[in-house]
């Protein structure tokens, strides 16, 4: 164990400066015909599109790079308190455009572009997409890894490099087809590779147990099968500053290329698999279903990228210290999730065994350096690991939560004698046929902040999932509403209202969300009012385009633009908007004057490989569609279109063009969202339940400029207490009965009678998920959008209202929480040498 007083930090040595960086027209030029020639050793003639592209990112990289170093030096040189990201996910979208806009160097590269022949947006398109997350937990990680760089907070981001990301979506007949997503098949020109930083992670193996020189027993683990763990790093640009943070991917390799002994006796295969075994640990992200209970491979990944990032913050603590004893003073690590919960026992295991500390001291070293954000109300979400498996892959790791719940039980027990239950709750182990580990407890044990992510969720998580923790600890609680980064989903993603705010207020509101709010006095200026219009209609028309283009699907940029975009999942409820668009095409079909404006429907999301529900609603959609859009006396006033392979950069096309946001998850089940956030930045008006963030919008935004519906978390948990009984509501509700009917013959699907009859079923015996319970009023509420709509000034108000109010959705706002509440760290000014 190093301690020593003085610190080991060594002399800022003088940084090299390129010759030139390319930030004005010509010298962006000159780079991009020199990257060609000098890196892929191509001239005009040969390069190809995607060299073109590649050039260009090496263009725009050499003005990151030296932000880069000189981010890190200053870092260094202050030795600042430094915050650890730790999450499974990451969905990043594309870096060019982003890096662009924060760079503030978007017009002179088009510019150079454009006088070299060759168009900026084209060479855009061609970058792969790194899905490197499922949804909202890794575009949430995304957004603030953009903040903590805009803020100029010393932060790191520590992922997985998975090789193959989520799933690429197909349609097959309306069905769910999953395409493996090889986004690394070509060279990826942001990462730079950090084999200097490998580090070691076992697995397998024994506990050997030996007196030190002190006579004091200890651990240590033996016999172990190894893995590499390489480091790849990709610059994080703040917005018009000086500060590039780090994203710092890991990826599995092999400790050997191949057993020399096996290769020499004439056995290949052999000589080579212990290679393509450890490299399978990052091969693919697992498609989120919320169960991994069982799935050996999932908890590998766990362990393997919270050893490897705890491993690398430990070697980079030390060399500006020559002690462990002040990490906590240091360092934090956040926890995205459950996920990386075993990092908890992973530094007391460092801490113990190789850094030679007593428990008492890794245990105060261990508590006050881990802080969790939980994400779920969903108790499957909340993982659980069989003992068993982890004995087998991690025996230490076993060892150390035994003694951990051991501990700290027996505090318990001294605080709140004779209250078994609460003991038996707070366990880190779930007695059962196989015994499990509770991860989620685990987190919140070795950690000193647990925070939410949306008031309600936070609500929910104190007195529903986990009331015994918030009793044991109720200053461990706290909230911190999720946000989204403005600068993706606004400045980026939506230039033509980006430039109408900044004509009105000013060019301050990218960094200073707040600053929308000066927007409310243009409510009543119908010319704003005209502005706004045209550019919502001008995204219409250019989503509209887009799909033309790509599915030959017409669209009516004069129609309403009602979009329902997330994972496929029965709570997120994209069951209930098919049913209503059934009962729409009923209407529509019997009166054809029932709807003031024409509708148009857009879904987009995946579902989980196993998850047949979700993937059946799929397909219900799909038929849908195909069924609407070929009846002549409706698809001009209903139209549906199922998106496929949803992913960032649809996204950014879809929240521009939205007039309407379905947020319809069930009360209760949300734990925030931020697709809503920015819906709502964008100038669509939810329509929603009182759920997740959805709760902090409707208050930012007003009664008038939301259309909020459906039973509240207490009006759930009352018909759930009471006896729900859906079947009694297809029996009372007209509507509902002829859509259940239609749903369950032949109507979508003439090809295979009774198809949908699983999803009738389901919500006539148990409707867990309240969908008829909620329809009526899902129905009353897209009523008061068709008549809300019809009056131009009114909705464009609306619309203006949902823009000028959600500044505090900001995830500028959400990083200066957690900095100041949980973090304790501030900025560090780079300045560019």
């Amino acid at each position: 164990m190093l301690k020593t007083n003085e610190s080991p930090r060594r002399p800022r040595p003088t940084l090299w400066r390129s010759a030139e960086v390319a930030s004005d027209v010509e010298s962006i030029k000159r780079s991009f015909v020199r990257n060609v020639q000098a890196y892929l050793g191509r001239d005009e003639i040969a390069a190809t599109p995607r060299d073109r592209f590649h050039a260009l990112c090496l263009s725009v990289r050499e003005a990151l790079i030296t932000r880069w170093i000189n981010t890190q030096q200053t870092y260094y040189q202050a030795d600042a308190r430094r915050v650890y990201y730790i999450s499974m996910e990451y969905l990043m979208g594309r870096a060019l455009h982003n890096a662009l806009v924060n760079l503030g160097l978007l017009e002179p590269f088009r510019q150079a572009m454009d006088e070299l022949g060759y168009s900026l947006d084209e060479l855009e398109d061609l970058e792969a997409e790194a899905g490197l997350g499922n949804g909202g937990l890794g575009r949430l990680a995304a957004c603030f890894l953009d903040s903590l760089a805009t803020l100029q907070i010393p932060g790191y981001g520590y992922g997985l490099r998975y090789g193959y990301g989520i799933f690429r979506q197909e349609l097959r007949d309306g069905r769910q087809v999953e395409e493996p997503d090889d986004w690394l098949r070509l060279p990826n020109p942001w990462e730079i590779a950090r084999p200097e930083y490998n580090v070691r992670i076992s697995f397998g193996g024994r506990v050997q147990v030996y007196a030190d020189e002190r006579g004091r027993l200890r651990h240590r683990w033996v016999d172990t099968h190894d893995i590499l763990a390489t480091a790849y790093d990709t610059p994080i640009p703040g917005f018009r500053n000086n500060t590039v943070n780090t994203l710092r991917l890991w990826e599995a390799r092999g400790t050997a290329d191949f057993d020399f002994e096996d290769f020499n006796a004439g056995d290949y295969i052999r000589a080579v698999e212990h290679k393509v075994m450890a490299e399978s640990i990052t091969k693919v992200l697992y498609p989120n279903d919320n169960v991994y209970s069982g799935k050996e491979l999932r908890l590998r990944q766990q362990f393997f990228l919270v050893s490897a990032t705890l491993q690398d913050a430990i070697r980079r603590h030390l060399s500006n210290h020559g002690t462990l004893d002040n990490l906590a003073d240091k360092v934090v690590f956040q926890l995205n999730d459950t996920h990386p919960s075993l990092a908890v026992v992973e530094l007391m295991r460092l801490l113990l065994d190789v850094h030679g500390y007593d428990w008492e001291k890794a245990w105060e070293i261990t508590t006050h350096s881990m802080a969790y954000t939980n994400h779920t109300l969903l108790p499957e979400a909340l993982e659980k690991w069989p003992v068993e498996m982890i004995a087998s892959l991690l025996p230490r790791h076993g060892q150390i939560l035994e003694e951990v719940n051991h501990r700290f039980l027996e505090e318990v027990r001294q605080r709140f004698p004779n209250d078994p239950e609460l003991v038996r709750h707070v366990s880190l182990f779930e007695e059962g046929t196989h015994k499990m580990v509770r991860m989620a407890n685990l987190a919140v044990v070795g950690s000193f902040s647990v925070n939410g992510v949306a008031a309600l969720h936070t609500e929910l998580l104190k007195h529903r999932v986990m009331p015994e923790f918030h009793r044991i600890w109720p200053r461990k609680f706290n909230n911190k509403t999720n946000g989204v980064t403005p600068r993706r989903w606004l400045l980026s993603c939506n230039a033509p209202l980006a430039e109408l705010i900044t004509r009105r207020i000013g060019d301050a509101w990218p960094t200073k969300l707040d600053e929308l709010s000066r927007l409310n006095e243009a409510t009543n200026e119908e010319g704003f009012l005209q502005d706004l219009s045209l550019v919502k209609r001008e995204a219409k028309v250019r989503l509209s385009n887009h799909i033309g283009r790509l599915f030959g699907l017409k669209l009516d940029p004069d129609s309403i633009f009602d979009i329902h975009v997330k994972r496929m999942h029965e709570y997120k409820r994209q069951l209930l908007n098919a049913l209503h668009i059934i009962h729409l095409y009923l209407q529509v079909k019997r009166n054809p004057g029932y709807l003031r404006t024409p509708r148009t429907f857009l879904f987009g999301g995946k579902a989980a490989p196993g998850y047949a529900m979700a993937k059946l609603i799929i397909k219900l959609i799909n038929d849908i569609a195909q069924r609407v859009n070929a009846d002549p006396h409706v698809s001009q006033w209903i139209k549906v279109f199922f998106f496929p392979n949803y992913s960032v950069s649809a996204a950014e096309a879809l929240f521009p063009a939205a007039d309407v946001s379905q947020q319809i998850s069930t009360a209760g089940f949300e734990a925030s969202g931020t697709g809503n956030m920015k819906f709502a930045l964008n100038g669509a008006v939810t329509l929603g339940t009182l759920d997740g963030a959805n709760v902090e919008i409707a208050e930012a935004v007003g009664p008038e400029s939301i259309f909020i519906f459906g039973h509240t978390v207490e009006e759930v948990d009352r018909l759930r207490r009471e006896g729900y009984q859906p079947r009694r509501l297809y029996h009372e509700n007209p509507h509902v009965a002829e859509v259940l009917d239609l749903l369950a013959g032949e109507y979508f699907n003439p090809d295979h009678p009774g198809l949908y009859q699983p999803i009738v079923e389901s919500l006539l015996h148990s409707d867990y998920y309240l969908l008829l319970a909620d329809f009526e009023t899902y129905r009353q509420a897209q009523l008061r959008i068709d008549e809300a709509y019809a009056d131009w000034t009114r909705w464009h108000r609306m619309s203006l209202r949902n823009v000028a109010q959600v500044g505090q959705f900001s995830s500028d706002r959400t990083i200066r929480e957690y900095a100041h509440d949980i973090w304790k760290v501030h900025a560090y000014p780079i300045e560019l040498k």
